[in-house]
């Protein structure tokens, strides 16, 4: 046995480029790792085809999965790494990447429809005219409606129960949603005395 099977040099080689190529995107060398990884897979493919064609097709198709594989791993691991996360930063949550929305506070809360909701309008919350939708059902206006959720920009309502309605303050500006005797006018029983 004079020497090692050229097969297993072959296999040397390209465990050598495929370590180079992670290398390269772990710790960027401008291109350095790279043309060595680059290296050692020719020569891998080279040697496999000394020792026998088919053994060169197998580490052809073996470098065409072996390589992007390697580089997708390594890009994956790469964030928590120190020196990703000096790159990166540190990696935001999905808890803090969803927007701030003042509506979201709606959500239990009832008001009136302003309008006809076929199936969107505007409702009257807290004093407030928000557009809305109604979760399935039209709604006439006038009725008293609860916010069942906020989803992406809509305003989600539905119907209120007579429980729900009866919580529904009136907005203190609007005049004519307050009983006659609130606004303060005098009898009109008799106007000449």
């Amino acid at each position: 046995m004079s020497g090692l099977d050229p097969v297993f040099w072959a296999v040397v080689l390209m465990f050598v480029g495929c370590g180079l190529v992670v290398l390269e995107v772990l710790i960027p060398s401008g291109g350095a790792l790279s043309l060595l990884s680059a290296v050692a897979l020719i020569a891998s493919l080279v040697t496999a085809f000394r020792s026998d064609f088919s053994t060169g097709l197998t580490f052809v198709l073996i470098t065409l999965v072996a390589v992007p594989s390697a580089v997708a791993m390594a890009f994956k691991v790469w964030p928590m790494t120190p020196m990703g996360k000096a790159f990166l930063g540190e990696l935001s949550t999905s808890a803090e990447m969803t927007p701030e929305d003042p509506r979201r506070e709606l959500v239990g809360r009832a008001g009136v429809a302003k309008s006809h909701m076929l199936p969107s309008g505007a409702v009257l919350i807290d004093g407030k005219t928000i557009d809305a939708i109604s979760q399935g059902s039209a709604i006439n206006k006038g009725q008293a409606v609860v916010v069942v959720e906020v989803r992406a920009n809509r305003v989600v309502v539905r119907a209120a129960d007579t429980d729900e309605a009866r919580q529904i303050v009136a907005d203190p500006r609007d005049i004519f949603s307050q009983p006659i005797d609130e606004l303060g006018f005098e009898s009109f029983d008799d106007p000449l005395a």
